[in-house]
């Protein structure tokens, strides 16, 4: 776990989930990467906590948990996969 990686708030709009970290930078994934926060309302998706030393977010009516760090190499693999999809 790299704990350099910490949130420190939580935003979405319709087609982003936005992550802040404590160092200001923002990462932001599709929404439909994850098919409960998907699909979920907007008070379930209000209704976040950090867990792991801020490393984590937990949805508790959801019982979905996400690692942030995830967020990162997700975007990673997508683009790579887009690019092979391209060439």
């Amino acid at each position: 776990m790299n704990t350099s990686i910490q949130g420190k708030s939580v935003s979405f709009d319709n087609q982003y989930l936005h992550v802040k970290l404590h160092d200001d930078r923002i990462i932001s994934t599709p929404m439909h990467w994850y098919k409960e926060l998907f699909e979920a309302t907007i008070n379930q998706l209000s209704n976040y906590k950090f867990i792991c030393q801020n490393s984590g977010i937990e949805w508790p009516d959801l019982d979905y948990h996400l690692n942030i760090e995830s967020m990162l190499f997700s975007q990673y693999i997508h683009d790579r996969h887009e690019f092979k999809l391209a060439a």
